[in-house]
């Protein structure tokens, strides 16, 4: 990737029909408000509809646009290395209770696609997670072991379909893939037939909670609402403290097509190499071609070289599938809950109608519909056997997994103080189409160039909790290591948790 590259956006994005839901401009009453329009919130907002519910969906920019329009878009209940820990920190039942939620929810899916007929290239596939290191070999067979205790169809196996040697596998059979957008372009068409509403350009700013709750926006509007669900990715309220929980991390992800006939025929991901995760699609209307999907070397928001980052994923690609034409690159971007488990439901202990889903470290597919289940269960007052197993307001598996905690809050510190030590390069050498924090009268700024030499200029304080940002330059964004909120390049939010922008400066 070369200097002035920038990645080329979402093949999801590109190839779903596009529509368009306007701003909320006036107050409105409703039983549930849901906030964001990922495939979490707007599972839930359709389930909850189905219901009998009267549901808003608010989503600061467009639906399923976001974390969800840049997935690799696997559905599946086997999270890479994930249930022989899940067995020694929860138990047998609670690593049964996650693989059955999980499954529950893709076969739910399943029903879904076929009632309402969505053409949203929905495949069964084998999912299979591999190591080439024969050290680790016996983690796979544990992992396998675990994971068919669990109850998934899970068999260790040395034979894949990928172009090169394993040493081992965990393969889960009947697992799906599909794509994103058209599914939820399709769930959002339904709960619209269903008597729910959308707002997109809705950034939530405020939230007040009470019988009823109301939630405030950046259009100047309130929703009243007696249940509230933040489904916003990485939650935009602290009052939960949920930040202390959940760490960042940004994926690369390089696309193209390769000839049917060296489709490997399943989904495919290691732990080893930074991550390698290998999975392909239909591509378009032709079937002699498949579209290749790898996904990898993962990173702290704000904290790595990205261009080289792609030009690793991109030649590690072309050396196993020589024959790929990469046409696409992006990112994607998710947060690991330190001990292990997502966070979906009441938002803190003493929350009475507020709900939150978050943490699927990168399985997000099957977790945002798991969480639409389980959110619509306890919004309508139903017994779910698997609530307690993903309940935020946990403490003994966080008391159990506090190493993780601890590391997560050292690199937040790290981040927080270390980051202002850093030397300050001179603006005059910022080349077209980079960026860098520097040092200024009232504190550090964020200066980017753009193509044609003109300065842009923001505070390099997250608005969040005040991190200094990081340039990424493949992408041209600011992007804070602490928490992973992202700006563009004149300070507007991309990604929260930040809701503010970044305050515009002169240079």
């Amino acid at each position: 990737m070369t200097e002035n590259q920038q990645v080329s956006g979402s093949y999801w994005l590109e190839t779903a029909p596009d529509g368009h839901h306007g701003a909320l401009t006036a107050d409105t009453d409703v039983d549930v408000a849901v906030i964001g329009a990922g495939i979490a919130g707007l599972c839930t907002a359709r389930e909850l509809a189905r219901a009998g519910r009267s549901v808003a969906v608010l989503e600061a920019g467009r639906i399923a646009a976001g974390v969800t329009g840049h997935t690799t878009a696997k559905v599946t209940a086997l999270h890479t290395l994930i249930y022989d820990k899940l067995r020694r920190t929860r138990g047998s039942e609670g690593a049964r209770l996650y693989a059955r939620s999980q499954s529950e929810a893709i076969e739910h899916t399943a029903g879904v696609v076929e009632e309402l007929g969505i053409d949203c290239e929905w495949e069964r596939r084998s999912a299979c997670t591999y190591v080439r290191d024969p050290a680790r070999a016996d983690e796979l067979r544990a992992e396998a072991e675990a994971a068919r205790e669990a109850g998934l169809p899970a068999s260790f196996v040395t034979d894949t379909g990928l172009p090169f040697p394993v040493a081992g596998a965990v393969e889960v059979t009947g697992q799906a893939q599909f794509h994103p957008r058209k599914y939820l372009l399709a769930l959002a068409g339904d709960l619209l037939a269903h008597g729910g509403s959308i707002f997109e350009d809705t950034t939530v700013l405020g939230l007040e909670e009470g019988s009823p709750c109301r939630v405030s926006t950046a259009t100047g509007a309130t929703v009243t609402a007696r249940d509230v669900v933040v489904a916003t990715h990485y939650p935009v309220f602290d009052r939960a403290l949920l930040f202390t929980r959940l760490s960042p991390r940004r994926e690369l992800v390089v696309a193209g097509p390769i000839p049917a006939d060296q489709d490997p025929g399943g989904m495919f991901i290691t732990p080893e190499e930074n991550t390698r995760s290998v999975r392909t699609a239909p591509y378009g209307d032709d079937p002699a071609r498949r579209l290749l999907v790898v996904t990898g070397e993962h990173f702290t928001p704000g904290t790595a070289d990205t261009r080289a980052g792609f030009d690793r994923l991109a030649a590690w690609a072309r050396a196993h599938f020589p024959d790929v034409e990469l046409t696409h690159y992006w990112a994607t971007q998710d947060n690991d809950p330190t001990d292990t488990v997502p966070l979906v439901g009441p938002l803190h202990q003493g929350a009475r109608h507020v709900y939150v889903a978050t943490g699927f470290a990168g399985w997000g597919m099957s977790g945002g519909m798991m969480a639409g289940l389980l959110l619509t269960a306890q919004i309508t007052g139903e017994r779910c056997e698997w609530s307690e197993l993903y309940d935020p307001r946990r403490l003994l598996p966080a008391v159990r997994e506090a190493p993780s905690f601890l590391k997560h809050q050292a690199q937040v510190a790290k981040h927080f103080v270390g980051d202002r030590l850093h030397p300050s390069p001179p603006v005059e050498a910022l080349p077209p189409g980079e960026g860098a924090v520097v040092r200024a009268e009232g504190g550090r700024l964020a200066v980017y160039r753009d193509d044609d030499g003109t300065l842009h200029a923001v505070s390099a304080r997250c608005t969040h909790m005040g991190c200094l940002v990081a340039f990424n330059a493949a992408e041209r964004a600011w992007e804070c290591p602490c928490h992973g909120s992202r700006f563009d390049t004149d300070g507007k939010v991309i990604q929260g948790p930040a809701t503010r922008p970044l305050e515009r400066r002169k240079i």
